[in-house]
């Protein structure tokens, strides 16, 4: 356990960081460090597991509470603390600087002492486990995005072996109870120390916890009970998702131990940029050039959007710069559905391309006007710095 980071420290929160902080610091690191990203880097891999580790921990309201509380040993499965078994202890915060008393044994052999003083066992680990959940970082189009789409993936991952049914052992023959802890996937060893004769149960060496032994193996994948293989999934992405949204797509990460639930497989959404449009939560931002004559006497615009058009009516005397809301036009909320809105900023197009026609017909329109016609230019010509 000494060698493992604080989880907080991991994704850079601190103790008081809401589930959103934490959720956006997970994503940032996950982003960063994916293996999609980082080919054959391993140390981006171990980073990329830390932090999953990390996440799957401070996420989970009740093992955040237990980590807060004890530590480490309050959410490993190996641990009495995850059971609330060390609560009488107030998480082992009065043991300090007493740890050099006991002859550099670790926080797990404190534990095992204490266990066996109590009679107590450790958790097998041939029970029930979860499968590894996986990652993937799918690409879509800014429109796919705004109305939810379906995407077909190809990953590569451990799926259950068709010829044992994930059993390990050969069509036909069956595992046997191990001889060396009886089936209970652990094992004691007794202990004499300064503080007396002490009981440590540890997991099976033989079986590996599972209590069980195959015999004789699975041709097919040699005892594991897996294979690995490019699985295609379909995936549907909700409408309203944006840049590192994940969805989450339940059993189809890799397959459980011990009849314990697959994994899940965890989609990190990028999404490419548009062209025109920018989007800043589900809210869309658009620019519209209109033309000089449109600004000076005002104009009905077509205002184009996706898969619709709007029209909206420019007054007279509109300034470049200035801007509109079409409300209820944005993005949908990936939540609730609501839709943001869209705003619009004119943008008055000066034309470049003049004969001498049009130069002439400007300069009329200029000398007509007169300086009248623009206050606030008149006004700045007169400023003195």
């Amino acid at each position: 356990m000494a060698d493992k980071r604080d989880y907080y420290e991991v994704l850079g929160v601190d103790k008081s960081a809401s589930a959103s902080d934490i959720k956006k610091a997970y994503h940032k690191l996950a982003m960063k460090y994916h293996p999609d990203r980082n080919p054959g880097d391993k140390a981006a891999e171990e980073k990329f597991k830390e932090a999953n580790e990390a996440y799957e921990i401070l996420s989970d309201p009740d093992k955040k509470d237990k980590y807060d509380r004890f530590g480490f040993a309050g959410v490993d499965p190996n641990f009495g603390a995850g059971q609330g078994g060390f609560g009488g202890f107030g998480g082992f915060g009065n043991f300090g600087g007493g740890m050099g008393g006991m002859g550099g044994m670790g926080f797990e052999d404190i534990f095992d002492m204490f266990g066996g003083m109590a009679g107590g066992r450790r958790r097998s680990k041939g029970g029930p486990q979860k499968g590894r959940d996986l990652q993937k970082t799918v690409t879509i189009d800014f429109t796919d995005a705004l109305f939810g789409c379906s995407k077909q993936i190809e990953i590569s991952k451990d799926v259950k072996c068709k010829t044992c049914g994930g059993s390990g052992s050969k069509p036909g023959t069956s595992k046997k109870t191990c001889d060396q802890c009886g089936g209970s996937g652990q094992v004691s060893q007794v202990s004499n120390t300064p503080f007396g004769r002490f009981q440590n149960i540890t997991t099976c060496p033989k079986c590996g916890g599972t209590g069980q032994i195959i015999e004789t193996p699975c041709t097919d994948c040699g005892g594991t009970g897996v294979k690995r293989k490019n699985v295609k999934i379909k995936i549907d992405i909700p409408a309203g998702v944006d840049t590192d949204s994940i969805v989450t797509v339940r059993g189809q990460g890799e397959p459980g131990r011990n009849g314990g639930p697959d994994g899940d497989l965890y989609i990190v959404v990028n999404v490419r940029p548009h062209s025109t449009y920018k989007r800043r939560g589900n809210d869309l931002y658009l620019d519209l050039p209109i033309t000089f004559d449109q600004a000076a006497l005002g104009a009905k615009v077509q205002v184009p959007g996706f898969g619709e058009t709007y029209s909206y009516t420019i007054t007279p005397g509109t300034q470049t710069g200035s801007s509109f809301r079409l409300k209820g036009k944005g993005v949908p909320d990936v939540r609730t559905g609501r839709k943001g809105d869209l705003y619009v900023k004119v943008v008055v197009e000066v034309p470049t391309k003049l004969g001498r026609k049009e130069k002439k017909a400007i300069e009329d329109m200029a000398n007509a006007l007169g300086s009248d016609a623009y206050p606030k230019k008149t006004k700045f010509d007169k400023l003195k710095f």
